[in-house]
């Protein structure tokens, strides 16, 4: 089911990005917005993994200097069926894990250091499933996607804010400038809710995943329980880029209220009770 809506969720952000690029530019602006919808979706699908990782000053680790961590990511590589990743550390006391990469032969997985002293093995050996677990579903390529059509939404609604306040297109009349401009100011936002919603069912369908990799759910509902009550008492400020939150197991980002409509993250509380379900099953 997730995959399901994860798939319509994709087909209505790229509706929306080719509506807004034909309301500014009719077919031309279309075939532009498309354009460069391609030209990014290839640049973020190729060069993600080595961005994220510098931006965090990652440092790949092996069997000399983490031997206990390369085993436990080798044992669960064979257990999902998966190439061997990469494997980082990120120096950071933010208690966090993501994976990357823009196919399973290209993978990495990075955990913090302050994720390494927190938890137990096999609640450490839970967070790395759920990790191999985004990289067997190529989580990885879906959110770059994702992301990228946002961006490029807000590329062109930019662009569509201008043309509108400044009168371009007079032809379209004072009616057709004001569609323009509402669309300009609703569309991002739409995008971003879109985009969101799709990280949120990738994490519920890793959780699933990755716990059926590691065989024991119930770790992972203690490691996201610690992590979270980390994070409340330490916000994780030095993990809290909007641009990689997506990538977390835990959103590093805080919110509340109406702002959890834009989290790329389920309520921790919701993820736990499946977990528990898919123990007690």
């Amino acid at each position: 089911m997730n995959y399901v809506k994860t798939f319509l969720l994709l087909v209505l952000m790229a509706g929306l990005f080719m509506f807004i690029g034909h309301l500014i530019g009719g077919e031309t602006g279309l075939v532009v917005a498309l354009v460069i919808a391609v030209i990014l979706n290839f640049t973020s699908w190729f060069y993600s993994d080595k961005i994220v990782l510098g931006m965090y000053r990652a440092k790949e680790v092996d069997e000399s200097t983490a031997p206990i961590l390369l085993k436990m990511v080798r044992d669960l590589t064979d257990s999902a069926q998966l190439p061997m990743p990469k494997v980082y550390i990120i120096p950071s006391n933010s208690p966090n894990a993501f994976a990357t990469g823009r196919d399973p032969n290209h993978a990495a997985v990075a955990v913090t250091q302050g994720i390494l002293g927190m938890l137990s093995y096999d609640e450490l050996k839970a967070v790395v499933a759920h990790e191999l677990a985004h990289v067997k579903n190529r989580d990885t390529l879906i959110m770059v996607i994702a992301a990228t059509l946002a961006a490029a939404i807000g590329m062109l609604a930019y662009f569509g804010r201008f043309a509108a306040i400044f009168g371009f297109g007079g032809r379209r009349g004072a009616g057709g400038l004001i569609t323009l401009l509402l669309w300009a100011i609703i569309g991002p936002i739409i995008a971003l809710l879109i985009q969101s919603a799709i990280s949120r069912t990738r994490e519920f369908s890793a959780d699933k995943a990755g716990s059926e990799f590691s065989g024991q759910p119930m770790m992972l509902a203690s490691a996201l329980k610690k992590i979270s009550s980390s994070a409340q008492v330490h916000p994780q400020q030095d993990l809290s880029n909007p641009s990689t939150a997506h990538l977390w197991i835990a959103n590093p980002l805080s919110g509340r209220g109406l702002m959890n409509l834009f989290s790329t993250h389920p309520p921790v509380e919701e993820r736990i009770k499946r977990l528990e379900q898919m123990a007690g099953g």
